[in-house]
């Protein structure tokens, strides 16, 4: 019996959670819009971008759950919707860069573009208003953001990630710059929560570097619709 959506819970600038009448389950709603980023606050929408991210979404997160990557994903139930398993979130917003482009480049002069020898992974507390200042371990420790041994986790999580998606989207003819996860836990069970979208990634084409990501609205670089649809049709349709 399908899961039908309750109660508003939370309304983001892009997504919507709602309760569901099973306490550990939520319903995850993307919509058309796209939410600001930390060096723009443009904001736009185009019909249908609620139903790509949903879908480029619920494709990876199926995918990483294939190879015991744990997701709060259950099931995808309408074109914009899926429910997911109902977490504590952590604090922490984590971002993964295997390329020098945007803020990482911009703070240690590097070229856009740059490869890097070696995947970097950060924290940030999510704290908006704080402008989600850079944390590391001991910050996460002390404040009280997390365990040792759920940063410990975490981060293997992040880093089989990183190794997975690398992996598919090169067999796409893809590179994945950088891209960031929010993580939860149920009990002791620690997983990759919120969405996997070129929303919260950056994604560029192999041989020709043009974005496919929220770069295109965030930067005037035109064609968001267009570069979203190609993305959504290259990773999925070759499944």
């Amino acid at each position: 019996m399908r899961l039908e959506k309750q109660d508003l819970l939370f309304e983001g600038a892009s997504k919507r959670l709602y309760s569901t009448g099973r306490p550990s389950i939520i319903v995850l709603e993307f919509t058309d819009e796209f939410p600001g980023s930390a060096a723009s606050s443009k904001k736009g929408k185009f019909p249908g971008k609620g139903e790509i991210n949903c879908g480029i979404s619920s494709f990876l997160f199926q995918y990483l759950e294939n190879y015991h990557v744990p997701t709060h994903f259950s099931e995808r139930i309408t074109p914009t919707e899926m429910t997911v398993r109902k977490l504590e979130m952590f604090k922490i917003i984590v971002h993964v860069h295997n390329i020098a482009t945007a803020n990482l480049a911009a703070r240690f002069k590097l070229d856009d573009g740059r490869a890097l020898d070696y995947p970097i992974i950060e924290y940030y507390l999510k704290a908006p208003r704080l402008g989600n200042p850079m944390v590391n371990e001991t910050h996460a420790l002390a404040l009280g953001l997390a365990k040792k041994e759920d940063l410990r986790t975490i981060s293997r999580i992040a880093s089989k990630t990183n190794a997975i998606l690398k992996s598919l989207f090169d067999r796409r003819g893809l590179v994945l710059l950088e891209f960031q996860l929010e993580i939860g836990s149920a009990g002791d069970h620690i997983c990759i929560a919120d969405e996997i979208t070129p929303d919260n990634c950056r994604i560029w084409d192999r041989k020709t570097n043009r974005r496919l990501d929220q770069d295109r609205i965030h930067q005037d670089l035109g064609g968001v619709e267009k570069a979203y649809r190609e993305l959504h049709d290259r990773l999925i349709s070759a499944a």
